[in-house]
């Protein structure tokens, strides 16, 4: 269109018909995508689709198109509990959806009922204020991030039901993860806020919080007093409420300890503490939980934006950490890195390192020359072969 329209000002008075003929020529010709690529929208444009696959085969089993300018954030499989044989999938969109500043004209919650047949029945859409950024199935409900709005929605005939509502997150919501009673919250700036809902008084209260700023993109609980997540700068971070503050709010049964002792700067008085800090050195875009292999141990595994998939495993021993360690240790002496660059400096570029070691490092040892594997499993006792060994056993344990 810009191309057209920028041939048609190029033209004199005497081209004038000519170009409006080359320009309407132009925009007519079908361009075979797979030769020039998708067609790229200009700012403020965008275009969205809901489609349902069959993750076996991979085939399209329905395909619904948006609204023009109407771009889905965010997505849910849920069950209301005044409606529990039925399941429900709720998107939200915005419209006129600006990135920088962030500004939308409109946000939408669209309410689809799933059949038996794996096919999505419209029923409504809710209006909302901002970017319904995060949507999560709580207790019979959903939890909905709209703009910095936590909210508590429930199936209505015509609508979804507004019950509850917390504003205290900072920036923008872009995670929502819940266990049991709590709900953890990630903010896009702020780092994690620990929440409880309490439904007697129908508040939802912020009773810890993560003490360092954090650009967060993505989450995923752990155990009921700890969470991993990832920041758009490359880190992973694991981060656990300490056993007093745990026992602390569960034994506030009325939530006004919780929600009138506040800290500095208006924060929650407690404060979650830092497990585990490693920079990957790229945007992680989702973490997992997971099992690999039959009967093996959970792992951490995680994808960053240009394609690499990782993987965080604990130790079940405290010989094999200490074993990595000083393995870790003497691989920073033996083998830097090419560009000479710090390998500890590099994994701590944000926050300090703490309570990881690098297998990517550990790994190389296969690749020294000889003299330097000999020199190094000495160092540990070892041979290079039960060095070797030790690696490759890690491996199958968890992955491959």
């Amino acid at each position: 269109m810009q191309m057209a329209e920028e041939m048609k000002e190029a033209a004199g008075d005497d081209e004038k018909e000519l170009a409006d003929e080359m320009a309407q020529a132009f925009l007519n010709e079908d361009l075979p995508e797979n030769v020039f690529g998708s067609a790229k929208a200009g700012p403020g444009m965008w275009a969205s689709l809901i489609r349902v696959l069959n993750p076996v085969t991979g085939d399209t089993l329905q395909k619904l198109s948006l609204e023009q300018n109407e771009a889905a954030f965010s997505i849910c499989l849920c069950k209301f509990a005044n409606r529990p044989e039925e399941q429900f999938v709720l998107v939200g969109t915005a419209v006129d959806m600006q990135l920088n500043p962030r500004h939308c004209s409109s946000g939408f919650i669209r309410t689809y009922k799933l059949s038996s047949e794996h096919q999505l029945e419209f029923l409504h859409k809710t209006p909302v204020e901002d970017i319904p950024s995060a949507i999560t199935a709580y207790q019979g409900r959903v939890l909905v991030g709209v703009g910095k709005l936590l909210r508590i929605y429930d199936i209505g005939k015509k609508k979804l039901l507004r019950k509850c509502e917390n504003k205290h997150i900072p920036n923008l919501i872009v995670t929502i993860q819940t266990i049991g009673h709590r709900i953890i919250v990630g903010d896009v700036q702020e780092s994690f806020h620990f929440m409880r809902y309490k439904r007697e008084e129908n508040q939802l209260i912020i009773f810890a919080d993560d003490s360092y700023p954090r650009w967060t993109t993505c989450a995923c609980v752990l155990d009921y007093d700890t969470i991993a997540g990832a920041d758009k700068f490359g880190n992973i971070v694991t981060i656990r409420l300490p056993q007093d503050v745990s026992d602390e709010v569960d034994e506030d049964p009325t939530g006004n300890r919780s929600l009138w002792d506040r800290g500095w700067c208006n924060a929650a008085a407690q404060k979650a503490e830092i497990c585990t800090s490693f920079h990957v050195g790229e945007t992680v875009l989702s973490l997992q939980k997971v099992t690999l292999i039959p009967g093996g141990s959970e792992s951490l595994v995680y994808t960053t934006l240009s394609g690499t998939i990782g993987m965080l495993v604990p130790f079940t021993s405290h010989e094999d950490h200490d074993f990595f360690q000083h393995l870790e240790m003497h691989m920073r002496a033996e083998h830097p890195p090419l560009c000479g660059r710090d390998h500890m400096s590099y994994r701590s570029s944000y926050f300090p390192m703490k309570n990881v070691i690098d297998g990517d490092l550990c790994e190389q040892f296969n690749s020294m020359d000889l003299v330097k594997q000999k020199s190094i499993a000495e160092e540990l006792d070892r041979n290079p072969s039960e060095v070797s060994k030790k690696l490759e056993d890690i491996r199958t344990r968890f992955a491959f």
